[in-house]
């Protein structure tokens, strides 16, 4: 079992980086954003990089940390992805409630759905 963990771990940062990309991946300059993406969501090889690059294996693997260090930098600094995921958590509860509410009746619930709402407001 312990053998898998260095694998979840390298899912889970490919994971994390291709949702950072998505957010900011337009503020990559092109060179840049092309072997990310390539090395990221397309899952290529540094060497299959490289090769089609005309660059070293080297080369990429500097890009491609560059380019999760500046994603990094920029979630840091503005916070989007995780304030969508905040929002979206809040969404759901919403809905949760909501059905909630329809199956109960119980207009209380409204309150809580009121206050997810301002929140989603004030993070927006």
């Amino acid at each position: 079992m312990k053998d898998n963990v260095p694998q979840i771990d390298k899912l889970d940062e490919i994971v994390q980086l291709s949702i950072l990309f998505d957010f900011y991946g337009e503020l990559l300059k092109e060179h840049k954003k092309q072997i990310f993406e390539d090395y990221v969501l397309n899952d290529l090889s540094l060497s299959e990089i490289a090769l089609e690059q005309g660059i070293s294996r080297q080369g990429v693997y500097d890009i491609v940390k560059r380019c999760s260090l500046e994603l990094k930098e920029y979630e840091n600094k503005l916070s989007l992805v995780s304030r969508f995921q905040s929002a979206k958590n809040k969404l759901e509860q919403i809905k949760d409630l909501v059905s909630s509410m329809n199956a109960t009746k119980d207009l209380t619930l409204l309150d809580h759905i009121n206050t997810l709402a301002d929140d989603i407001l004030k993070e927006l």
